[in-house]
């Protein structure tokens, strides 16, 4: 599978627009209106004046219009900052869910290539700058309309005053365009450096117990914190580029205003225009000098487009291929790989690795570390699609099926799975499909998770966040959600690794019991799987050294060095995964 870039820019902002064109008419809408009733303002109020100094009766029509057009100002901003704010919510709602959805669907290889802590900040921090593109996009049309409507309504009044506005306008107009452009530049380096730290960050807090046992604590500190000069200096230079933009803004709008009011006092003494056109001249030139508040919709707006660029390759993701087939119904988990490969960066992961697993059977795949044990427990469950070659399930190729109907057939537990959901019970019924309460109580005894289970203060509704469990209780519910989920195919990526010998031994009576109905696949480190095993599958630099049953292979003293260098490192691993009580969580478990 290869990613095909898809044309146009899937986060921007018609796209947005799209979604909810209702609550963004009615924005625009108050909003417009909002900005007509200011403009009509100047000219009302400007006509009241001038009959008062006229003499004559109260103009009550006049200071009538004059309170209905404030008031309906007030109320039009009012109904648009609510419109805005619950708009803004719901698409950023809406683009955090269509993104995610983009990242879960596509193959892990492609979707994991950005850092775990760059991908959150783009999920949360960054979906929220872009969902934000439409609301803004509406509100700057006021921004727009108000000086360009100020403007029309000077040269009504009289074009000179109007005319010593526009000598100033050139120079308003190359501070917004400079302002814009710094403010895009500054925020997308900004949020690359964001994005550095909350990486950094991720990786430490994944590690911590590591880092506590190494006393690395200090230096770690210091990786993490050093992209903060970089951060800083982006942080230094967009504030400085608002500065000079507020800086100049002020130095430049009142002086404007100034020329404006003087040419229309001119005018007012030559008897050219009154005092009422003076006072509405004032207001719109006030309104005209407003086009400086443009600078916050601007950057605004340059903000989402910097984050937008930073969704669009999560969103152009390819969902996993598949031709709509599904698996057999009743087969019995047959898996056959012909010439499968494998290839990162340019190594070659798994290598002409050609197999056939009778289906019901066991396999136990064994190897040194980085013989590419891993990589076949993802090819197989079509969590990593093969560079090279076909898996196929029940004679089915996996790449041909759809993986909503592929995904309850397989099961996975992983050597430090992840536990989602709140409570105990929640994180074993997890998958495919909510297991009910008998298949979570079933598959927490196949696993012998039962026993502590029972210990927590709530049994099975305790809260994650309650119940302090070690690595190996932590493999125990990982294995409980497998076993709650039945498939015609179970993998365990060395999810045995974090347990004693005797939970080990009751694991393995209750994988023996689904001979015939299952297919398992054993990623093992211990003897005792691989002597369990009906067959064993030896990798070596990602390809197959040999097959065949564990007595055949001992024979071979390089077979038998496997397991003496593996059950060194096993027992390793044991003592830390049983010894840290929140190891870190592997990417792709379910």
């Amino acid at each position: 599978m290869r990613l095909k870039p898809r044309p146009g820019t899937p986060s921007g902002t018609r796209r947005l627009t799209r979604r909810h064109p209702a609550a963004l008419l009615a924005l625009l809408l108050c909003s417009v209106g909002g900005a007509l009733a200011a403009l009509a303002l100047p000219a009302a109020l400007g006509h009241t004046v001038g009959r008062l100094v006229d003499g004559g009766p109260v103009p009550w029509a006049g200071l009538l219009l004059c309170a209905v057009l404030v008031l309906a100002e007030t109320g039009l901003d009012a109904c648009s900052a609510v419109l805005g704010a619950t708009t803004t919510a719901r698409l950023t709602a809406h683009l955090r869910t269509r993104t995610t959805a983009r990242v879960l669907a596509a193959e892990p290889r492609r979707a994991l290539a950005v850092p775990t802590g760059d991908l959150t900040a783009r999920l949360t921090a960054r979906t929220a700058d872009a969902a934000a593109a439409p609301v803004t996009a509406a509100g700057a049309v006021s921004g727009v309309l108000l000086p360009v409507g100020a403007v029309i309504g000077l040269f009504l009044i009289d074009p000179w005053t109007a005319a010593a506005f526009l000598l100033g306008a050139p120079l308003l107009i190359a501070l917004l365009h400079t302002f814009t452009r710094r403010t895009a530049d500054a925020g997308a380096d900004y949020q690359r450096a964001q994005s550095v730290i909350a990486h950094r960050l991720t990786e430490a807090l994944d590690g911590a117990e590591t880092i506590r046992a190494a006393r690395t604590g200090a230096r770690e500190y210091r990786r993490v914190l050093e992209p903060l000069g970089a951060l800083a200096v982006h942080g230094r230079r967009t504030w400085t580029v608002y500065g000079r933009a507020a800086g100049q803004s002020a130095l430049l709008l009142p002086l404007l205003m100034l020329l404006v009011l003087a040419v229309g006092g001119l005018r007012l003494h030559a008897g050219a225009i009154g005092v009422g056109d003076l006072v509405a001249a004032s207001r719109y030139a006030g309104l005209a000098v407003g086009i400086g508040a443009l600078t916050g919709a601007l950057g605004a707006l340059a903000r989402s487009r910097a984050a937008a660029r930073t969704l669009d390759p999560l969103l152009t993701l390819d969902p996993l291929p598949h031709e709509g087939l599904g698996p057999v119904p009743g087969g019995p988990g047959r898996l056959e790989l012909r010439d499968v490969g494998v290839v990162q960066d340019g190594k070659p992961l798994l290598a002409g690795v050609h197999l056939d697993v009778p289906g019901g059977t066991s396999l136990a795949v064994v190897g040194r570390s980085g013989s590419g044990k891993s990589v076949f427990a993802a090819v197989v469950g079509r969590l990593l699609d093969p560079d090279t070659g076909t898996v196929l399930l029940d004679g089915v190729p996996l790449a041909a099926m759809d993986p909503a109907r592929l995904r309850p057939e397989v099961a996975y537990a992983f050597a430090r799975p992840a536990l989602p959901g709140t409570t105990v019970e929640d994180t074993i019924a997890f998958g495919p499909w909510t297991a009910g309460p008998d298949a979570v109580r079933e598959g927490a005894r196949a696993a012998r998770a039962d026993g502590f289970v029972g210990l927590l203060p709530y049994g099975y509704a305790t809260p994650l966040t309650d119940a302090p469990l070690s690595g190996g209780e932590r493999q125990r519910l990982g294995l409980a959600r497998a076993f709650a989920h039945p498939g015609r195919l179970l993998i365990l990526d060395d999810a045995l690794s974090g347990l004693d010998t005797v939970t080990e031994h009751h694991v393995r009576r209750a994988l023996d019991e689904r001979a015939g109905r299952a297919t398992r696949v054993i990623v093992a480190h211990r003897l005792s799987s691989a002597a369990r095993a009906d067959r064993v599958l030896w990798l070596e630099n990602g390809r197959v050294r040999a097959t065949g049953s564990h007595e055949e292979l001992w024979a071979d003293p390089e077979y038998r060095a496997v397991f003496r260098t593996e059950a060194e490192e096993a027992d390793d691993a044991d003592a830390e995964a049983e010894a840290l009580p929140r190891p870190r969580t592997e990417a792709g478990a379910r």
